[in-house]
């Protein structure tokens, strides 16, 4: 079988690359040619465990290629997968412009029966769209060729993106015809040996299902960092709430952990997104709309600890921040809360020393140098007088607090991830403080 893959960013390039693992003979597009010459060489432009690997693996077996040009393969493939990026406007619409241009380009080159499948995270009623801008491009062609378009939403968590492809929990079909589920059916077979978990809906379902999925789970963390700031103004301790909540069977204990806010490239996008969809449709999603307002206060947490524990004045404070990504395993820094509170601080004129294991070149990329980059953890607190845990790293779970206290001016720790036991650091000398607990 022979596909194609329109985007090689993060959810593109794990797509095709699981794909041309199980057999499949895929070729991945882009329109950016030093991205595409990069990938030919093996440099993978993402950070993603096993990815690397398996790239190569692929593409010196002839299974996965890299194009610049849709055209040049269209008449080869019985499949398009369009997994470019739909960034949000001001509004918080999904700009749908990168979608549209796919599909535009495949109505004016295709020559025989293609199925067309949004993988990237579109608005209800996209694949519409999709399906008004192939045909118009087909009538302009004055020719009638067949073609489906269908809905298949990714629910890949970054840092395990491989293992959640080659052994998802689910897989959500949108289709509209026998014949393009049967193609999807034979498309995801290798994946379902053991266990059947392919989810056939109609289109607009499929659609809805992403954007409500990424919604509840933002809900829940948003809804955890509520519980956490009123835990502290009554004197509750937020994780002791969590395990008597999460015990609950109808609970659960997942997504349940109070911390700094959630960031990355999905959760602030889809919540933005819902929202947009519901004004458009005449209907506000109150509740999805808290969700976002208390998430971007969430963000200041860290701060707002910091200037707290230094009476107000942060003039001339060393910060050291220990992570940068949104989460451990990634590289990807949109929406991260540290990019907030290294603003905050820095308006604050607090001096902010860094270190994150695999974000430092993409942080600097964003604000350049306006941070001290440090080779290490350990040389982030030389002198400084506060340390701002803001990503949960697992080489920052046990650190060596009596070398770390030996270097710090000051010995203040604030632990936006909740990952340290604050008797352990008080009785070392620390000010300890953390979310959700006094």
């Amino acid at each position: 079988m022979k596909i194609a893959i329109v985007g090689t960013g993060y959810v593109g390039l794990v797509t095709g690359t699981c794909f041309s693992e199980m057999g499949v003979d895929v070729t991945c597009v882009d329109v950016m040619e030093s991205k595409i010459e990069n990938l030919k060489k093996g440099v993978i432009p993402i950070y993603e465990p096993g990815l690397e690997e398996l790239v190569h693996r692929n593409f010196n077996a002839g299974r996965l290629k890299f194009t610049t040009s849709l055209a040049s393969c269209l008449d080869d493939v019985e499949v398009v997968f369009s997994a470019v990026g739909t960034p949000p406007d001001e509004d918080g619409s999904a700009d749908l412009r990168y979608v549209l241009e796919v599909a535009r380009g495949i109505g004016q080159n295709m020559k025989k029966y293609v199925l067309v499948v949004t993988k990237s995270t579109v608005p209800v009623g996209t694949a519409q769209k999709v399906r008004v801008a192939i045909q118009e491009e087909l009538d302009k062609r004055n020719v009638c060729i067949e073609f489906d378009v269908a809905s298949n939403p990714e629910f890949l968590k970054e840092g395990d993106a491989v293992d959640d492809f080659m052994k998802p929990d689910r897989v959500v079909v949108g289709v509209e015809s026998e014949k393009a589920k049967a193609i999807m059916e034979r498309l995801y077979k290798p994946f379902m040996m053991n266990n059947y978990r392919l989810i056939f809906t109609d289109v607009p379902s499929a659609e809805m299902i992403k954007y409500a999925a990424n919604s509840m789970l933002a809900t829940r963390i948003s809804f955890m960092n509520d519980i956490a700031n009123l835990c502290e103004r009554v004197g509750a301790n937020v994780d002791n709430v969590r395990k008597g909540m999460g015990a609950d069977s109808r609970i659960g204990s997942r997504f349940l952990y109070a911390g700094c806010g959630y960031g990355g490239s999905c959760f602030p996008k889809d919540v933005k997104a819902l929202v947009h969809t519901g004004i458009q449709n005449g209907y506000h999603m109150q509740v999805i709309e808290a969700v976002e307002a208390v998430n971007e206060k969430q963000k200041s947490i860290v701060f707002d600890k910091l200037l707290k524990a230094f009476g107000g004045n942060l003039q001339d404070k060393i910060v050291a921040m220990w992570g940068l990504s949104f989460k451990p395993e990634t590289d990807d820094m949109r929406e991260a809360p540290a990019l907030v509170v290294i603003e905050k601080l820095l308006q604050a004129g607090a001096i902010v020393k860094v270190f994150d294991p695999v974000a430092m070149e993409e942080t600097e990329r964003r604000i350049g140098k306006k941070v001290i980059y440090c080779k290490d953890m350990y040389e982030a607190v030389i002198d400084a007088d506060a340390i701002a845990l803001m990503t949960e790293w697992k080489q920052f779970r046990m650190p060596s607090w009596a070398i770390i206290r030996k270097a710090m001016k000051n010995f203040v720790v604030v632990d936006g991830r909740n990952i340290y036991d604050g008797e352990e650091l008080k009785e070392l000398g620390f000010t300890y403080s953390r979310i959700g607990q006094k």
